[in-house]
């Protein structure tokens, strides 16, 4: 199985990425120790964002071993190519960016952002799955 030239350098820059997914786990660990002030929302809304992170860029990366199996083109074949790294953005930066501020107890306007990553996720899978069972 081999990748095409637009697959193989998008997992290279996604494999880029695991390097700010290490460096929020480092700040993971300054946020458990107590070291970073924050309420138990803002906690759990890091936790969260740092997960989606790793487990999106790896799931990103498997989509592209599959997506050049199909036979997805134009559009189709670029939202099943991008939807899930896009995911990964959108949705472990709305984590973030909803529950950046002092002592938030609740998200803050920038939810939506996480709601747009979850759009992508969704259209991403489902648009490589189906191209994959139509192939």
């Amino acid at each position: 199985m081999q990748l095409s030239d637009a697959s193989r350098i998008i997992a290279g820059a996604i494999l880029l990425t695991i390097v700010t997914i290490q460096i929020g786990g480092w700040f993971m660990t300054k946020i458990v120790r107590g070291d970073v002030p924050m309420t138990d929302f803002q906690k759990s809304f890091a936790r969260a964002g740092h997960g989606h992170a790793g487990v999106l860029v790896i799931l990103s990366l498997v989509g592209l071993l599959y997506v050049d199996q199909t036979g997805l083109t134009g559009f189709p074949l670029w939202l099943g190519r991008l939807g899930i790294p896009v995911a990964a953005i959108l949705m472990s930066g709305g984590f973030f960016a909803s529950s950046a501020g002092k002592g938030l107890t609740k998200p803050n306007q920038f939810i939506w952002v996480l709601w747009v990553g979850a759009l992508s996720l969704a259209a991403g899978v489902v648009t490589l799955g189906l191209g994959l069972i139509t192939a």
